[in-house]
């Protein structure tokens, strides 16, 4: 027996984004959005109202960065998705983060953070509340490189968000290989 939920936004997984950019005044903001993910080879999808700060920024300076946010920083990450940067402008400074100009695009990178994104705007829709952004380069901190420099998930524990019970949610263990797994079933 299936217990119907109707039609909701809710599904498994749903990122933990940490969106960054820079204010007129050159001022580091972020927020928190759950609703994005890849679209295409090079391009990243999100929901964001018009009304954030931060999509007030990315539509006047062209950039963001987005960040996975981790299990070391749910507080941090937690507190920039309910305090808006409408009536909050430091919060990124009160979230005890620190911007690192992106070599890419002009937009902070989170230093707490270790995995990010470098993006420049492709297009908004705000009727639909679409952003899209090319994705221009992905970085990761050395600390949570594995011996080959590839992201080791464990090191960087990634963070998703449980919308049917509005928990994060540490990603857990490795349960299969990709692309191979399903070989032996051919």
């Amino acid at each position: 027996m299936r217990k119907n939920f109707g039609a909701k936004p809710l599904s498994y997984p749903q990122p933990v984004f940490i969106i960054a950019t820079y204010g007129e005044d050159g001022t580091p903001d972020a927020m928190n959005a759950a609703w994005g993910g890849i679209s295409e080879q090079n391009e990243v999808s999100l929901c964001l109202s018009a009304g954030h700060k931060t999509v007030k920024n990315i539509l006047k300076r062209g950039a963001f960065t987005i960040s996975m946010a981790d299990a070391a920083h749910v507080v941090e990450c937690d507190y920039v998705g309910i305090v808006s940067g409408n009536n909050t402008p430091d919060k990124f400074a009160k979230a005890g983060f620190h911007a690192v100009k992106s070599d890419f695009v002009d937009a902070p990178l989170i230093e707490e953070l270790p995995v990010a994104m470098e993006c420049r705007l492709k297009d908004y829709n705000p009727d639909t509340c679409i952003l899209r952004g090319e994705i221009v380069n992905v970085s990761a901190d050395e600390r949570v490189l594995d011996e080959n420099g590839k992201v080791d998930a464990a090191k960087a524990a990634p963070i998703i968000f449980d919308p049917f019970n509005n928990e994060y949610l540490k990603i857990g263990e490795k349960v299969g290989k990709a692309f191979s797994d399903g070989k032996q079933l051919k």
